[in-house]
C-alpha cells in the first residue's frame, strides 16, 4: 500500500499542468504591507549597519586572537544568507519550476 501512495505522489507532482498564481485574500492588505516594511527594514540600512558592525567585530577578534571560529563563520554565513536571500530564492524557484 505504501508503494502505491509514493507512486501516486510522484505522479501527481510530475503531472504537467498550468499553475495558477494565488491572489491575496481579502483583507490581507495590512499584512502584505507589514511584511513589505519588515523586508525593507531587514534589507535596508539597519541590516547593513548591523552587518558592518558584526563583520568589524569578527575582524577585531581575529586581530586580537580571541576569535571563536564557529562564531566568526556564523556571522559571515548569516550575512551571505541575509543579503543573498533574493538570489537564493530565485535560484530555488528556477530549479523548482516545471517546464511544459
Amino acid at each position: 500500500m505504501k508503494k502505491f501512495t509514493v507512486a501516486a505522489a510522484i505522479a501527481a507532482a510530475s503531472a504537467h499542468g498550468t499553475a495558477f498564481a494565488q491572489s491575496n485574500p481579502q483583507g490581507s492588505g495590512p499584512i502584505v504591507s507589514a511584511l513589505g516594511w519588515l523586508q525593507g527594514t531587514l534589507l535596508g540600512t539597519v541590516a547593513t549597519s548591523v552587518a558592518v558592525m558584526a563583520v568589524a567585530m569578527v575582524g577585531f577578534m581575529m586581530l586580537t586572537g580571541r576569535l571563536n571560529w564557529r562564531f566568526g563563520a556564523t556571522v559571515i554565513i548569516g550575512c551571505f544568507i541575509l543579503f543573498g536571500s533574493a538570489a537564493i530564492v530565485a535560484g530555488i524557484q528556477s530549479t523548482a519550476t516545471v517546464s511544459g
